[in-house]
């Protein structure tokens, strides 16, 4: 009989072992979390989506200051997205193509794609030589700083836009010139300063040289377009 009884005192009785403690649903954010390098960590499970898509907006109106104002350390490549870069090079695209002349119709589509090419292939083959340099930066935090740093050359485009409403004379066509190369200057000094670092020492003047290369044909385009 004793020992049928030891066979059941190992049932876990004792008040260390009874079933305590908080039980969390999945997906539930009671509270905001931090990571380990300082960033929320944010769940929008259950948050609302107007909140959701205003913080996106804002993340994104924060990368575009920090190209504006570039600094070596942002969230231009921690936090890195490529809404900013898509809205941009779609706005470019846009603004190029009304700029064709209107005798033919299908002159309008080839401008278009080629705005689009010229900004995405042309940014996935300045990563590619990066990374073949032993770049420490990964493919998409490199896309996205290169199409960020296009504001300053939407910037220009804007403004030629603008100057090309009057009668064009040399005069304005030298103000054209500049803004493109201010733009031109500021999106390559800014690329700069995001991907410089992620170089190493003797191979920098190798990453810089696609990189000027990639804003020089964009802003050509914004001038040589009227």
């Amino acid at each position: 009989m004793d020992a049928k009884l030891d066979m059941f005192e190992d049932v876990n009785t004792s008040p260390s072992s009874s079933l305590e403690g908080d039980m969390s649903i999945p997906g539930k954010r009671t509270t905001t979390t931090t990571a380990q390098n300082g960033v929320p960590d944010y769940n929008t499970l259950d948050e609302p989506i107007r909140e959701t898509v205003l913080r996106d907006i804002r993340a994104v109106g924060v990368k575009f200051y920090h190209v504006l104002y570039p600094k070596e350390k942002s969230s231009l490549l921690r936090d890195w997205d490529l809404w900013g870069p898509l809205v941009l090079c779609t706005f470019m695209a846009t603004i190029l193509q009304g700029s064709s002349s209107a005798d033919s119709m299908s002159d309008n589509g080839p401008e278009f794609a080629q705005v689009f090419v010229i900004v995405w292939i042309g940014a996935a083959i300045v990563t590619l030589n990066s990374k073949l340099l032993g770049g420490n930066i990964s493919f998409f935090q490199s896309v996205c700083v290169l199409g960020y740093c296009l504001t300053p050359v939407a910037i220009s485009l804007i403004v030629c836009r603008v100057i090309l409403l009057s009668k064009q004379t040399r005069l304005l066509f030298f103000l054209r010139f500049v803004t493109t190369t201010m733009g031109f200057a500021w999106a390559t000094y800014a690329s700069f300063i995001f991907l410089g670092q992620s170089q190493p020492p003797h191979r920098k003047p190798l990453a810089v040289y696609p990189i000027f290369l990639f804003f020089f044909i964009i802003s050509w385009l914004v001038l040589s377009h009227n």
